[in-house]
């Protein structure tokens, strides 16, 4: 079985963080392992954001499970991954995974106050914040000593 990360005690690996070109894939695979392990703490395996990618491949997160379950590498996820669900060209790929980097949740007014507060907490400017500084910044602040 391939070694989860405690996330009680760390964070997960960046969304920006690519495995074969798809954002969000080792931020996904962390949180899973570590559901399955017991120690995900306050992260969420299948959240909305991993859901974007599960819709992306065309794929399901007990799918997904299973194969992390099984004790699956990154290598043998992303080839599951690239073999299963809706098939994607390498640029189809990294278009969506720029789209997924770059979104800014204050550019939707459904999503703006929830933005604007939660990147208050966290000192960000929410109008030239995207979600993943957001993310990456709540992981600093989740895990200083």
């Amino acid at each position: 079985m391939t070694a989860s990360k405690d996330l009680t005690k760390e964070s997960p690996r960046s969304p920006r963080n690519r495995l074969a070109g798809y954002a969000l894939m080792a931020r996904m695979i962390d949180k899973g392992r570590a559901s399955i392990e017991g120690t995900v703490g306050e992260y969420h395996f299948a959240c909305p954001l991993d859901q974007m990618l599960f819709e992306f491949k065309g794929v399901t997160a007990d799918e997904v499970k299973e194969l992390l379950a099984s004790g699956a590498t990154d290598d043998k996820i992303v080839a599951w991954f690239n073999s299963h669900g809706t098939p994607k060209t390498s640029e189809e790929i990294q278009a969506w995974s720029t789209g997924v980097v770059g979104y800014r949740p204050y550019d939707d007014p459904e999503k703006r106050d929830w933005f604007a507060d939660e990147c208050a907490k966290l000192n960000l400017k929410p109008e030239s914040s995207t979600l993943v500084d957001y993310l990456e910044a709540d992981d600093v602040a989740s895990f200083k000593n």
